[in-house]
């Protein structure tokens, strides 16, 4: 019901507006001084102090009216429900919401509950309709409030200009602060976690180990694995993907650019680039559909008909090898994901080689060269710094792909560089860790805030690195 205000706010800040210009206007008019900034920018200023407090007002309901209501509730609530175990006297209210809402509630409640909760959910309905009343209220008050004093204030020495920018700029610096504080707080929390994590597994053990098992019993009588937290294999499974996918994606984007850069006609570009950029749109849900039903039982196909032929001859061993090849593999994985970025290397590339001046085509072509050998030996030479850039970009998005490789690479945790294996990765495992019910004083779900802290490393220096080869490429230039 708070958020049906919105309408009404909209409409009050665009009267704020042209109220706000017309009376700049009429006082700019009837005063001999020269107004400061121009009546719109005055009209801003009126719809900034009608509109922001009521937002503001609006914003904390949302943000406090649901605790409210949950300690009112409560507290009055009758004492056979204050006498019900937390968990269910959470349910009870959840409920109660839900039927004040005119939903079905999740439980079947027995008759004496059952008839609480209608007086409950009665209850609940009072009060939520009466907090949103309370929040309207207070917002056209803000709303008035705001307005009053826009009215005493304009004039036509007030900097209203000044006073516009100034908000505009505080909320530009609110924007980077939010900004900064959720990449410090998923920094921390996976600082903490991880800790917590190395006090039960040694840091060598995690780093070096080459045994991933961290399956462990829960309680003292049940029989299971001890766990074992070795990452090599899942470090070895992701750099394999990792590879496979660059050995696709970085020659067809590269020449993709190459080509779209200097060889194909306007038209051309302005049809082949939107299709290529088309893939990056896909989502990776897709891909992993597409890999899992369509490239791995074609791989699997092709590598069994060869193993066939090889059977019997004198390479036996590696056909009865490849008749035992399965859909899910390595080199599926990576070949969809290698598909997946091109449009990432491609895009990058041909703007870094669009950025490559001009003289340098020119002077080329003034010596005698043709165009292949100037893209060989100028432009990609100049182009070098920032397409290394871009692979490095493109290193880091595959390192932290996680559908391909769920739907399309397995879930065994092999030390293997071998592409027609089974294998899984960072990014798998951290998903597979966390899924379900997990108890988080476990090594075994903490394992997944290690494996978070050390692919975000990874990933943090291939995007330093990255940008700071870009940036030495622009400079270059500049």
């Amino acid at each position: 019901m708070i958020w049906l205000f919105l309408p009404v706010l909209i409409a009050l800040s665009a009267l704020a507006f042209f109220g706000g210009r017309e009376i700049a206007s009429r006082r700019a008019g009837a005063s001999a001084i020269k107004a400061h900034s121009r009546p719109s920018q005055h009209g801003y200023y009126a719809l900034i102090w009608v509109g922001v407090p009521a937002l503001v007002v609006l914003l904390a309901a949302a943000i406090f009216s649901g605790p409210i209501e949950q300690s009112v509730m409560q507290a009055g609530a009758p004492d056979s429900i204050a006498q019900l175990e937390p968990f269910r006297r959470d349910a009870f209210f959840n409920d109660a919401r839900l039927v004040s809402a005119g939903q079905q509630p999740h439980q079947i409640w027995p008759q004496a509950l059952a008839e609480q909760l209608t007086q409950e959910a009665r209850r609940y309905g009072d009060l939520s309709r009466l907090l949103s009343l309370g929040c309207i209220v207070g917002a056209l008050v803000a709303a008035t409030l705001g307005g009053l004093f826009v009215y005493t204030r304009i004039s036509p020495t007030l900097r209203a200009r000044n006073r516009v920018e100034g908000w505009i700029g505080g909320v530009l610096f609110t924007c980077s602060v939010v900004a900064v504080l959720t990449t410090l707080g998923i920094v921390f929390s996976l600082l903490w976690d991880s800790l917590r994590f190395f006090q039960s597994v040694p840091i060598a053990e995690f780093l070096f180990g080459t045994q991933w098992s961290p399956q462990i019993a829960i309680r003292a009588d049940q029989v299971g694995s001890t766990g074992a937290f070795g990452a090599v294999p899942l470090f070895a499974g992701t750099f394999l993907i990792m590879l496979i996918a660059m050995l696709v994606a970085a020659p067809i984007g590269l020449f993709s650019a190459i080509y779209l850069s200097e060889y194909a006609s306007r038209t051309s570009r302005a049809v082949f680039k939107p299709i290529l950029e088309i893939l990056a749109g896909v989502p990776t849900v897709v891909y992993g559909f597409f890999a899992a039903l369509t490239v791995g039982p074609a791989f699997r196909e092709a590598f069994n008909g060869l193993g066939a032929l090889m059977v019997g001859g004198p390479l036996d061993g590696l056909g009865q090898y490849l008749m035992l090849v399965q859909n899910q593999m390595a080199l599926v994985a990576g070949a969809v994901m290698g598909i997946m970025l091109i449009p990432f290397v491609s895009s990058l590339s041909d703007d870094i080689i669009n950025a490559v001046p001009q003289s340098l085509r020119d002077g080329s072509y003034a010596m005698g060269a043709t165009k292949s050998e100037t893209v060989k030996r100028v432009l990609l030479p100049a182009a070098l710094p920032g397409i290394a850039g871009a692979l490095l970009l493109a290193m880091s998005r595959a390192i932290g792909e996680t559908m391909i490789v769920t739907m399309a690479a397995g879930l065994a945790a092999n030390l293997t560089l071998n592409p027609l294996d089974t294998v899984t990765t960072v990014t798998v495992q951290i998903v597979t860790l966390l899924t379900g019910d997990q108890e988080f004083d476990s090594p075994k779900t903490l394992a997944a805030f290690g494996l978070g802290l050390t692919l975000f490393l990874v990933t943090l220096l291939l995007n330093i690195v990255a940008q700071r080869i870009v940036q030495k490429y622009r400079e270059q230039y500049d």
